[in-house]
């Protein structure tokens, strides 16, 4: 069973809400939702009933339209429909894939109200207009969102447990790495990559070690995705399958933006949009707008219509990447393991960061801006988050970096033109760790702790 920080999550909601909220985790499909509820209220509860929308039976249904006004009733009668004895105050009910039927995500209101039983509900695409717009959202629900494995995480499932340990301690005192170690941590982080962090192929590489059975398992869900594409995405599927499918070409770019052009000529945002939101709310893509005048409230200026979309798993990028072949040669993946494959290795990278800062609660934003009368004004800034600096919030401005040798005059001229508002420059690189004035250079692979 692999790790998964968010298992300490659950255990705190339980213990914090007591019955008084219920939880929606949500998250891509294969991203390990219903494995890790399971997990969770088998280990917690002393009993608990699960329900897949996905598979319920007529009769299951009915149950929730005929009793959703008498929860006693309801109950009772689920208790007998499943054979499961229920417990005061010691047993979850699950609600697995909810957004297939939404309206017991909207009985949950009144569940959690009876305060008996605990409820998680789990699902994708719970925001898009089909799914909330038949129901009141319960104000007593919670929610978080559970990611592809992280670095860390997958350290943990290779048993690299005092790797995990001292990289999490290095990110906290900022001390030299030793070289023997840096080295081996490059190695891991980059298998990382490759493999990715959906839990079904982290198992595979675990077991196997084999990156073509692992490919395998990534293809398969990649086209889970385009069938889902074609299934919910109705009235804009066209558009929604167009950007995902060009979303390696548009990040193997020098300028990583979207540029929707590549799409059409007469491609605009206003047409897009909600193509772009439908990518975002089922956990495939993270997009990253654009701040225009950045300050501690990032998003106060974002700017909707300059956006760059990164894939949420690296590992499915880089599968997705060589798509148009029926299986990614072996070749290609020792060659990027050994960090000789002539692709746009800045890709990859810099997905991997954003994967990092989202799986961190970051949300995410980067600085771009272009004056053709002013070089010193023109400048592209990676990633922008939010950092304590002194007893103040300030702004970090983050570069990637995938080579050894490379400049740094976007954090140069950033510094310059918003000054005071600008706390540690952040550069992730190949190289080691090492502390510059008011800069940090930190490896690829300390991006989980940011």
């Amino acid at each position: 069973m692999l790790r998964r920080k968010a298992y300490e999550r659950l255990v705190a909601w339980k213990n914090q809400s007591k019955g008084q909220t219920s939880l929606l985790l949500e998250g891509a499909r294969r991203v390990g939702k219903t494995t890790l509820v399971k997990q969770f209220a088998k280990e917690q509860y002393r009993s608990f009933i699960f329900i897949d929308f996905s598979l319920a039976s007529r009769e299951l249904i009915e149950l929730f339209e005929s009793q959703r006004g008498d929860v006693d009733s309801f109950l009772s009668y689920l208790s007998v429909y499943t054979g499961t004895t229920l417990y005061q105050r010691d047993s979850v009910i699950i609600f697995d894939e909810v957004q297939l039927y939404p309206k017991a995500r909207g009985f949950l209101k009144h569940l959690v109200a009876d305060g008996r039983y605990d409820y998680i509900a789990t699902g994708s695409l719970i925001s898009i207009k089909r799914n909330v717009e038949s129901i009141v959202i319960p104000s007593e629900e919670e929610s978080f969102e559970l990611n592809p494995l992280d670095f860390e995480e997958f350290l943990e499932a290779l048993e690299e447990h005092q790797l995990a340990q001292f990289l999490m301690e290095s990110a906290t005192t900022l001390k030299p790495i030793p070289d023997l170690i840096h080295r081996k941590a490059m190695r891991r982080f980059r298998e990382y990559l490759l493999v990715g962090g959906m839990p079904q192929a982290v198992k595979a590489y675990v077991e196997s070690q084999d990156f073509q059975e692992v490919d395998k398992i990534k293809r398969n869900i990649l086209q889970l995705y385009r069938n889902d594409i074609a299934r919910y995405a109705k009235g804009y599927e066209s558009k929604v399958i167009a950007i995902f499918e060009e979303i390696p070409a548009q990040l193997s770019k020098g300028e990583k933006k979207f540029t929707l052009s590549s799409l059409g000529a007469d491609a605009r945002m206003r047409r897009y949009e909600d193509a772009f939101f439908w990518l975002d709310d089922a956990k495939i893509v993270n997009t990253c707008f654009n701040s225009t005048d950045p300050n501690v409230g990032l998003g106060l200026h974002k700017d909707r219509l300059t956006l760059k979309c990164y894939m949420s798993d690296t590992g499915l990028l880089i599968t997705h990447a060589f798509s148009d072949q029926r299986t990614t040669e072996q070749n290609i993946y020792k060659r990027i393991l050994f960090d000789k494959l002539s692709i746009n290795e800045g890709m990859i990278a810099e997905n991997a960061v954003a994967q990092a800062l989202h799986a961190s609660g970051h949300k995410l934003y980067f600085y771009s801006r272009s004056n053709r009368a002013s070089r010193e004004d023109s400048m592209e800034i990676d990633f922008l988050i939010v950092r304590e600096s002194g007893q103040k919030p300030k702004i970090s401005p983050l570069e990637v970096k995938s080579t050894k040798r490379y400049a740094t005059t976007s954090l140069g001229k950033f510094k310059l033109k918003f000054g005071s508002r600008v706390g540690e420059e952040v550069v992730l690189h190949t190289a080691n760790l090492l502390v510059e004035k008011n800069r940090i250079k930190l490896p690829l692979y300390l991006a989980a702790w940011l």
